[in-house]
């Protein structure tokens, strides 16, 4: 099954070219496909912060990319580069504030900085860490899909109806995807009726890039209004809601685009199963429960402009971009180390002691 996922991979939203990162512009989509080139830090962090590239596994790619670059430039500047460089490592990391794969992937860098000999070719190894982090992801991404269709199959078959919130795809993540790498892969082996995809505003990522990837592969996909999601579960026949994971604490209680918590508490109540899909770079085991993550929020002209242009009246709007669904809403989380049903602390531990499945 691994070889046919990774035949199926049409996507790519991050590049690594001769030493300068090449990020798909999903602010664009649908209506066009524009690349960026990031040559530095500072780029890479304004492409973090605008939403340029967006998903958490895919901002801590990218900050990895980013921080490469910036030793490179380090480097060449002379001196003191390491004390240097914490200007870049700072900049990067506070691009935003609530994916747990963004300080993951900073501080993998860093700890590969920290074991560095006399003698070794830094801006060569560091290169290479980012080069693994990028791929590390992408593997993470497969061994996920694989694990969703055994569960899907286990406990409910074939002419499976999903609901997913966001985008959760391979323009998210560093290859195939999480959530929607999970009902990508099930459409593969013929388990998949439709998909329902969320609208997820105010940004849009159900609507404009979920439903994009969804129609560049054929699988039957119809969009729907976020505030429909009840009324979907009620006489769709949803069998699944299917979503991903910005971070994810010792608890097992998720922080993901916001509204995905309603889902959740829709989903119990109309006894949908209630899936998650995150690499274990998202798992924050620092946290003890989501009451403890740091929750964006951004401009009120999200909401009260449309095109630039107002809506009406000047209104104060309140902006979160995550909320926090409780792990005892939660069937099952997935990640590359394995799967967690009815998630809770000593089960989440559990898991982050394995080793990768692959």
């Amino acid at each position: 099954m691994r070889d046919r996922l990774m035949a199926a991979e049409k996507v790519k939203a991050i590049d690594w070219r001769d030493g300068t990162l090449y990020l798909l512009d999903q602010r664009a989509l649908p209506g066009a496909q524009v690349w960026l080139a990031c040559g530095d830090a500072a780029a890479v962090a304004e492409a973090i912060r605008s939403m340029a590239v967006r998903g958490a596994p895919a901002i801590g790619i990218s900050a990895a990319y980013g921080l490469a670059m910036a030793i490179r430039q380090r480097l060449a500047a002379g001196g003191d580069w390491e004390m240097a460089l914490e200007e870049d490592f700072e900049l990067l990391v506070h691009a935003r504030p609530t994916a747990a794969n963004l300080f993951w992937a900073l501080n993998r860098m860093r700890e590969r900085l920290l074991r560095l000999k006399p003698g070794d070719d830094v801006l060569a190894i560091m290169e290479a860490e980012a080069m693994a982090i990028h791929d590390s992801d992408r593997e993470a991404n497969l061994t996920m899909a694989q694990l969703g269709v055994e569960l899907i199959r286990k406990h409910q078959g074939n002419e499976q109806t999903i609901l997913t919130h966001g985008n959760t795809g391979a323009l998210a993540t560093g290859g195939f995807g999480t959530a929607l790498g999970v009902v990508r892969a099930a459409y593969l082996e013929g388990m998949i009726e439709r998909v329902y995809v969320g609208e997820t505003r105010p940004w849009l990522q159900g609507s404009r890039l979920s439903a994009w990837e969804l129609a560049g592969e054929g699988i039957p996909a119809t969009i729907t209004a976020d505030s429909a999601a009840a009324h979907l579960m009620k006489t769709k026949g949803i069998t699944w809601v299917i979503v991903g994971a910005d971070r994810i604490t010792a608890n097992g209680d998720v922080a993901s685009k916001i509204g995905t918590y309603q889902l959740a508490v829709n989903a119990m109540h109309h006894g949908v199963r209630f899936m998650v899909v995150a690499p274990s770079s998202s798992i924050d085991m620092n946290l003890e429960s989501g009451d403890d993550i740091l929750l964006e929020e951004r401009s009120a002209s999200e909401l009260l402009e449309l095109g630039g242009e107002p809506l009406g009246a000047t209104f104060e709007a309140f902006n979160p971009v995550f909320d926090v669904t409780p792990a005892d809403l939660i069937d099952v989380i997935i990640t590359e180390k394995g799967i967690v049903e009815r998630p809770d602390t000593v089960k989440m531990a559990q898991l982050m002691c394995r080793k990768r499945l692959h």
